[in-house]
């Protein structure tokens, strides 16, 4: 860890990321009793390299764990871009694109059912549906029909939804062409070797530092917003966004920036269909969101069950054995990345699902990923209209 901090204090020339070293390396003082043993070098490098060996120079940049800070205000200020966008922008787009709005009835005050709802947020089960009519002194179905309805005025409206979709596919078309940029000119994706060569010393070029940067910012912003929805689903969705952060703050750490940059490109070629299938799912574009659902269901699979596994597991795996021998954060980085080959499998299993659907009935059921937090009673009524032609996924 002091080796971390005095990189930092004798960074050359001070710049933004210079000044934030400085108040990471005055963090990292007051925590080195609880965390040193956090930052041994056998943790983040193989064998025979040290943080010293990752100290900057005027020639040369390496990845300080200190810039990850930078974060904290870019994650900020897109928090505070996000609910601009989605009260002006967004909102003036979904009319436009003849966004309509279900009307929801507001449930009539009960006190006894409030307190119920609030402690346990699911419909009672039949015993409990009979205690709670007999305490409000009403019929148990009309306390059901309370709980449906209650249920329904907790979930995101379809104009919520339009405007966090519309903000993602705006971020997906941004993130998508800043990988093009930092690839293009690079033999990344066709030359295994070209990862491992010289690792761990592997300089910081600003493309790749900004590209980091940016979808740190972007996963930390999503993962705040989704304690503050009045509908929150946190499994799934939250344990990858989780497990993204953690690879995104190791592997920079770690300097794995070069197959941190390909993993980050190869997840998000798909995410730009996902966002845009459902803007136009929520407005009812028939045709183009069962187009685009059609491209994404096409790419998610391409990107993340065949590309993913053959070009980085078996190269983080298997090829980088060749340059360094296995260490701690070999097994720490192949762990995690295994977890979202799992999640990608598992969502992968959904989206045949619904294309299943699409294929048999000209609808799906339910949203994608994200927005899988119907409720019981809105399933039953989904089951009734099998043969709308309303696409929900």
């Amino acid at each position: 860890m002091f080796m971390v901090v005095k990189s930092c204090e004798k960074s050359s020339e001070p710049s933004m990321t210079s000044r934030f070293c400085s108040i990471g390396a005055e963090t990292v003082r007051v925590m080195l009793p609880i965390t040193k043993w956090l930052w041994k070098d056998e943790f983040w490098f193989p064998p025979g390299f040290s943080w010293e060996d990752m100290k900057e120079t005027e020639e040369i940049r390496y990845p300080q764990p200190c810039h990850l800070l930078l974060s904290i205000p870019f994650t900020a200020l897109l928090l505070i871009l996000r609910v601009v966008f989605q009260r002006t922008i967004a909102l003036s787009l979904g009319r436009k694109m003849g966004l309509k709005e279900k009307v929801r009835k507001e449930v009539s005050p009960n006190a006894v059912l409030e307190a119920y709802y609030r402690t346990h947020q699911k419909q009672p089960k039949e015993r409990e549906l009979k205690g709670l009519a007999k305490q409000c002194d009403l019929q148990p179905r009309k306390v059901e029909r309370w709980f449906r309805s209650r249920l329904k005025q907790d979930q995101l409206s379809l104009t919520e939804k339009f405007c966090e979709a519309s903000w993602m596919a705006i971020f997906s078309v941004i993130t998508f062409i800043m990988g093009l940029a930092v690839f293009y000119d690079k033999s990344l994706f066709w030359d295994d070797r070209e990862w491992w060569t010289g690792y761990p010393r592997q300089p910081l070029l600003p493309s790749t530092f900004a590209y980091y940067m940016l979808q740190l910012s972007i996963y930390c912003s999503i993962s705040i917003t989704l304690f503050f929805q009045r509908k929150k689903k946190f499994d799934e969705q939250l344990l990858h966004h989780a497990v993204t952060i953690f690879l995104i703050c190791y592997s920079y750490c770690a300097n794995y920036l070069r197959i941190g940059t390909l993993v980050i490109f190869i997840f998000e070629c798909s995410t730009f269909f996902m966002a845009l299938t459902k803007v136009f799912i929520y407005v009812k574009w028939q045709r183009t969101s069962k187009t685009l659902f059609i491209l994404f269901a096409i790419m998610f699979f391409s990107c993340r069950i065949v590309i993913f596994p053959y070009k980085v597991l078996y190269n983080t795996y298997y090829c980088t054995m060749e340059f360094v021998k296995p260490f701690f954060g070999y097994y720490l980085i192949n762990a995690s990345l295994m977890v979202l080959q799992l999640l990608s499998i598992f969502w992968t299993f959904l989206i045949f699902k619904m294309m299943y659907k699409l294929l048999k009935f000209g609808t799906m059921k339910k949203d994608i990923r994200s927005d899988s937090e119907d409720s019981k009673s809105d399933k039953e009524e989904t089951e009734q209209k099998e043969a709308s032609t309303e696409s929900c996924m």
